[in-house]
């Protein structure tokens, strides 16, 4: 087996301190001349060198390593923010640690505490199970830089970015009032997390009274929400995201009803899948990418800039009138 390179040998090598060449290798090139820099790194590319993380971490005291926690692995929007975050953080030579948290308060709790143990720089938090006193116990305690997306347990006390999920649902409801649909139901969890709740209350604005179907944001949950919207009288439906929306498309057909001649469907996110599914589907476009982007910016600006006032960002949507709605006959 090859011997691993020393750093001893990279400063014999290239004629200067041990020290030198440790300052020169973490960034530090402003103090030495254009011509001692040029030799420790051809000394280091010459000889393999390749730097200890640990001894790196120890002397920069910082890991370069962001936390990041999702609820669903599994649900395409988080696949596309994960795509923005991990755009940004890259380019800043930064590594994402992905936890997928699963819904589960305790994995979450157990999660953040080892990676805070394991000296991360940073998360951001996509988890909707997050509570105040976790944020106060684990975050807050450890001063550790932290985004909480889409939830409001965070403001005052750290970055807070969003969407607007108000207009989301206020733009959801609209389309299907102007279609002439009187009937409709709302597909999500009851509990669902602060800015679920926030698009149903923007969907409230038009429609004061409305079917709710009680299932979580998955799948499987819109397929037994189909089952439960064949025995009301709607004629539209509002799926809380898109995921949910696919699955009451997909067991409709089962059932022989047809979208959107029997029912208009609106779904919530535009991910990807939702433009190729038959009928495509209308839906409400969040920025997720930007989102994923801008979330990485914020704290990677929190991390450098510890005592800064804490910012709010929200970013808008945008309705996508596709093929599963259609006015009401």
């Amino acid at each position: 087996m090859k011997k691993k390179v020393t750093i001893k040998e990279v400063a014999a090598q290239s004629g200067v301190s041990i020290a030198t060449v440790s300052q020169i290798l973490n960034g530090n090139v402003e103090k030495f001349s254009a011509k001692t820099v040029e030799k420790v790194m051809q000394a280091k590319e010459s000889l393999d060198y390749q730097p200890d993380y640990f001894a790196q971490r120890m002397i920069m005291k910082k890991s370069k390593t962001i936390g990041v926690m999702v609820p669903d692995i599994v649900n395409p929007f988080f696949s596309l923010l994960l795509k923005g975050i991990e755009k940004v953080l890259y380019q800043e030579k930064y590594i994402v640690m992905l936890c997928d948290v699963d819904f589960s308060v305790q994995k979450e709790s157990e999660y953040l505490a080892e990676l805070i143990r394991r000296g991360v720089d940073g998360f951001i938090i996509a988890s909707s199970t997050i509570s105040n006193e976790t944020i106060k116990e684990q975050l807050l305690k450890n001063q550790i830089p932290f985004i909480v997306l889409d939830q409001k347990k965070s403001e005052g006390i750290s970055d807070e970015i969003s969407t607007d999920d108000f207009e989301g649902g206020v733009l959801a409801a609209t389309h299907l009032k102007e279609l002439g649909h009187e009937k409709v139901a709302i597909v999500g969890p009851l509990d669902a997390p602060n800015n679920i709740q926030t698009r149903i209350q923007g969907f409230r604005k038009v429609y004061d009274q409305f079917v709710f179907v009680n299932q979580p944001l998955t799948l499987n949950g819109g397929i037994a929400a189909a089952d439960e919207i064949v025995k009301e009288t709607v004629t539209a439906i509002f799926a809380l995201n898109d995921e949910i929306a696919l699955g009451v498309g997909q067991r409709l057909k089962q059932l022989g009803k047809k979208i959107p001649e029997d029912y208009s469907l609106i779904g919530y996110d535009n991910v990807p899948m939702s433009a190729f599914v038959s009928p495509s589907l209308t839906t409400i476009e969040q920025p997720i990418f930007e989102l994923g982007e801008k979330a990485a910016e914020l704290l990677l600006e929190r991390i450098h800039f510890s005592k800064q006032t804490c910012m709010q960002m929200i970013l808008p949507v945008r309705l996508i009138q596709r093929n599963s709605t259609a006015h009401l006959k």
